[in-house]
């Protein structure tokens, strides 16, 4: 089964969301994409026997301030870095579905396929305030999350109240070998 398809106009390459697929969506600004983001995806794939990862990324996060790169700027980046990174597509979705909302992306791949097995990747900075989130509860019930350990978060995620809340069947604190980078600490150089 091919993972990727040519649309229509034999152009851009279009999911394939054939039957019982195990994908990850990791989402985000990618404010800007690095090192990091690829190490979770890998990580994810491999863990997890995920078939591919979509980078979904979005114009502004609600929680965070407005970017000072534009969006299409981050895109056209994030293709540059994942190139090489077969399992990797990074898409841009809130135009297509009229939401910045995790819930209405997973919703609008479900819609596609019942059978998708999506896991959610985050890392652990995210958990602290997931609670916050756009029906938090209901990105749980439709989709494993995984979290993986950032430098410096993880005592504050593991009391979050979404850690303490959510099944720990659908949620997954992953310690792994982490890249001491963020999208924050590059827009600072």
């Amino acid at each position: 089964m091919k993972l990727w398809e040519k649309d229509k106009s034999g152009n851009k390459l279009k999911i394939n969301l054939k039957k019982n697929l195990k994908i990850g969506i990791l989402g985000g600004t990618f404010d800007p994409a690095h090192k990091g983001h690829i190490n979770i995806s890998k990580e994810s794939i491999k863990r997890f026997n995920l078939n591919f990862i979509i980078w979904a990324i979005t114009k502004k996060n609600p929680l965070k301030k407005q970017s000072n790169v534009n969006l299409k700027s981050r895109i056209i980046f994030a293709k540059k870095i994942t190139k090489k990174e077969r399992l990797i597509k990074v898409e841009f979705y809130e135009r297509k579905i009229k939401s910045n909302k995790t819930i209405d992306l997973i919703n609008h791949f479900k819609k596609i396929n019942k059978n998708l097995n999506i896991y959610f990747i985050m890392g652990a900075d995210n958990l602290i305030g997931f609670h916050k989130w756009y029906k938090w509860k209901s990105i749980s019930q439709k989709c494993n999350i995984l979290v993986f350990d950032r430098h410096g978060y993880r005592a504050k995620s593991l009391k979050s109240i979404t850690f303490k809340r959510l099944n720990k069947n659908s949620l997954k604190f992953i310690k792994h070998k982490k890249v001491n980078i963020s999208s924050s600490q590059l827009r600072k150089i």
